[in-house]
């Protein structure tokens, strides 16, 4: 895994990553952190998350992707189902369905780049050395990178 500071939707603009993911909860929202910021700048990933069955505890650990094409850029976004609500408090992430997410990312978008946030470390306050271990495992010999925000 690569770390990187910065814009995670900024550097995809600028074709650095194939794909990008964020972690989702199941119901549909976007409406918090970098999910709400997705939304608005890429509403066909939001398209994609609303083809999905809203609240439905089958969708944690699958994806809903949307591909971007805008002049310059073209990249896919990935919803990953990695919590089922976003009401409550603890630990709203759900490890495996981060493990079964990536591994299905790794099936789908082997050999591209791929960025991601600290997926399931923030508002869903999982354990971010238990989430790299995770993703380290299921994307080994990918390239991929998490990218730490920092504002332009």
């Amino acid at each position: 895994m690569k770390t990187v500071t910065g814009d995670l939707l900024a550097l995809a603009m600028a074709g650095k990553f194939d794909a990008i993911v964020h972690g989702c909860n199941c119901q549909c929202t976007m409406g918090k952190g970098i999910a709400l910021a997705i939304k608005t700048q890429f509403p066909e990933a939001y398209q994609a998350d609303l083809k999905t069955a809203k609240g439905d505890k089958d969708k944690l650990g699958t994806i809903s992707t949307a591909l971007i094409e805008r002049p310059g850029a073209k990249f896919t976004v990935v919803n990953a189902y990695t919590q089922l609500n976003w009401r409550g408090r603890g630990v709203l992430a759900d490890y495996d369905a981060i493990r079964a997410a990536f591994r299905q990312i790794k099936a789908t978008f082997a050999r591209q780049r791929i960025g991601y946030p600290k997926i399931g470390a923030g508002l869903a306050g999982g354990d971010w050395d238990v989430i790299v271990a995770i993703i380290d495992e299921e994307l080994a010999g990918e390239d991929h990178t998490v990218v730490e925000f920092k504002p332009a």
